[in-house]
């Protein structure tokens, strides 16, 4: 079931920094992730995001139905409904970190 989440279009690209083929998700708030933005997330902490692998983690029923209620094009409608329409993300790691922080701890868009 996962595996087949990750294969939909929306899912096909980080949601953060929309690299190809995300290994990685963020179950609690409804994305798959790229392993450099996964880490980003991690370092957040639990108490903001919560990541698992796509490929080596169990995950639970709770986990499963959040994932599968968000995806990456509604979570990015939540998380991102007022940033800047055609937004490209950074291609730098220190600022990529400033944008998934700003996105996710302090709810900027």
């Amino acid at each position: 079931m996962l595996r087949e989440l990750v294969k939909r279009p929306e899912n096909k690209v980080c949601a953060d920094c929309k690299r190809n083929d995300p290994r990685w998700a963020s179950w609690n708030v409804g994305v798959f992730l790229c392993i450099r933005c996964s880490g980003i997330h991690r370092a957040m902490g639990t108490h903001i995001s919560k990541v698992k692998s796509v490929d080596l983690d169990i995950w639970t029923p709770e986990q499963m139905a959040s994932i599968q209620k968000w995806g990456n094009r509604r979570a990015n409608a939540y998380w991102e409904a007022h940033l800047k329409q055609g937004h490209v993300p950074p291609e730098q790691y220190v600022k990529m970190e400033s944008f998934i922080r700003s996105k996710y701890e302090s709810r900027r868009w």
